[in-house]
């Protein structure tokens, strides 16, 4: 299922919401026109590795200077290729901008911020001697569709199934997130159960990130009286 859009009202312009796909675009783009091994460098640097933090020597030896866990944020902004990149932001375009207006741009930022980091540490703790760099908004995000799931539960998210049905079709909020945490969870716990299963991504990730959203959104609302421009 592909959503299309929400029928959640927003009464603000989701100013940090646009800077955040904004920032998220314009490095991947950088990225892109970088030397391979100056491309190369900047993901092991700035993307998590989690070997680095479980093993300090390795990463001493590999050329990875101590960074105090700035990469458990830094990764958040970098993505692997277009199809990443363009999944993460049009997830945070259709819900960001509804859970912005409950929040705030000041408390959605650091919210967006928290479950990241949240994400990114579960995605450690599972796998911790990985030396394959972690990076993307998919933690993060998935603590904006945690706040979603319990501010607008019976608000529509319009889909469309491809190859199944030609049209659009309205699922409530709450069936269609709960269906996306319960792929995530199968996901993340068969690369645990099953042996040989590739996980190339980080689905401990996706749910550290849910899970952090559903525990803390509520300290981060504001004041209904509050008006932006």
């Amino acid at each position: 299922m592909i959503p299309i859009r929400d029928t959640a009202p927003c009464n603000h312009r989701p100013i940090m919401t646009w800077a955040i796909i904004a920032t998220c675009t314009i490095v991947f783009i950088v990225m892109t026109l970088l030397p391979d091994a100056l491309s190369y460098w900047a993901i092991n640097h700035f993307g998590m590795v989690s070997i680095r933090y479980s093993n300090p020597q390795w990463a001493h030896d590999f050329g990875l200077s101590k960074d105090y866990g700035f990469s458990f944020i830094s990764n958040l902004f970098f993505h692997a290729d277009w199809t990443h990149l363009l999944a993460n932001m049009w997830f945070l375009w259709i819900f960001g901008d509804n859970v912005e207006d409950r929040m705030g741009r000041g408390r959605f930022l650091m919210f967006y911020i928290l479950c990241g980091v949240a994400a990114t540490l579960l995605q450690w703790y599972f796998d911790p001697d990985n030396v394959i760099p972690v990076i993307g908004a998919s933690g993060a995000i998935a603590g904006v569709l945690a706040a979603y799931f319990f501010l607008y539960p019976l608000e529509c998210v319009i889909v469309w199934i491809p190859f199944i049905y030609p049209i659009l079709l309205p699922i409530p909020a709450i069936a269609f997130l709960g269906l996306w945490v319960m792929l995530q969870l199968h996901n993340a716990t068969e690369t645990i159960f099953f042996t040989g299963v590739a996980a190339n991504v980080a689905w401990w990730a996706h749910l550290g990130g849910f899970i952090s959203g559903c525990l803390c959104h509520r300290w981060f609302l504001r004041d209904e009286l509050i008006v932006e421009d």
